[in-house]
């Protein structure tokens, strides 16, 4: 199991996952997109689908399309979902014209292990639902991977360590009030593929310079300069949104 490269960098270092995400910004400016209706008795921020690499909400044929590269335990992440959860959906995803793709980037090691794990485990229809919802907590989850007891598990094995950790962090009874049973949260929680997939998407991405720094938000490709929503929302209308 690959995860073991994970728990030697198990210290938490929030500080180093704020960043711009890279050099550049969006594509050149593009005429409008026009307006698409969605499948009946639907909203486009109801059609969420699972990617090779996370999941998107949207239509997935939408002419501009937002990724972010995140993580769960990420205070800038953090402080652009809350500052653009709202008005991204309602005002691009909702018009068929945007989709928004979230990939995991686990840039605290194995402390962003737990969370993305459960995080994905709720399935498509309450994945975005509860990642806001992960995101308006972290701090409780944040202060509870004090130095002293991510000492303490640091020679556990990585399945036995993500589930101390979420336990820590009072994760599994969290999603419980969520709707998602303890044994399929902890079942999730030993799933060693998906931590390797994880693992071996942070590590390309950080090596070929895709992400620099937690969020990395693209646009059609191209890195957007910044990582606030006036960013963000600046390169989609560039792309035609």
């Amino acid at each position: 199991m690959k995860a073991v490269s994970l728990l030697a960098a198990i210290a938490l270092t929030l500080a180093g996952c704020s960043g711009k995400g890279g050099e550049g910004n969006a594509s050149a400016p593009a005429g409008s997109a026009a307006a698409k209706a969605p499948p009946a008795g639907q909203s486009w921020t109801d059609v969420v689908s699972k990617t090779e690499e996370g999941y998107r909400m949207g239509n997935p044929d939408a002419p501009v399309k937002l990724v972010e590269y995140g993580s769960r335990l990420c205070p800038a992440c953090r402080g652009f979902a809350t500052e653009a959860y709202q008005p991204l959906t309602s005002q691009y995803v909702s018009t068929g014209k945007v989709s928004f793709e979230f990939r995991e980037f686990l840039i605290h090691g194995a402390a962003d292990v737990p969370p993305a794990l459960l995080g994905r485990c709720v399935g498509e229809a309450a994945f975005f639902p509860v990642m806001e919802q992960q995101y308006k907590d972290q701090p409780g989850f944040v202060e509870k991977l004090t130095p002293a007891f991510m000492q303490s598990i640091q020679t556990l094995p990585p399945q036995r360590a993500f589930a101390a950790m979420a336990d820590q962090m009072g994760l599994v009874a969290w999603f419980q009030q969520r709707g998602l049973p303890e044994a399929k949260a902890r079942q999730c929680l030993a799933d060693g593929k998906m931590v390797d997939q994880l693992t071996k998407q942070t590590q390309d991405k950080g090596a070929d310079g895709t992400v620099t720094g937690t969020p990395t938000l693209i646009v059609n490709g191209q890195k957007v300069d910044g990582i606030g929503w006036g960013d963000v929302e600046k390169a989609l209308k560039a792309a035609g949104a």
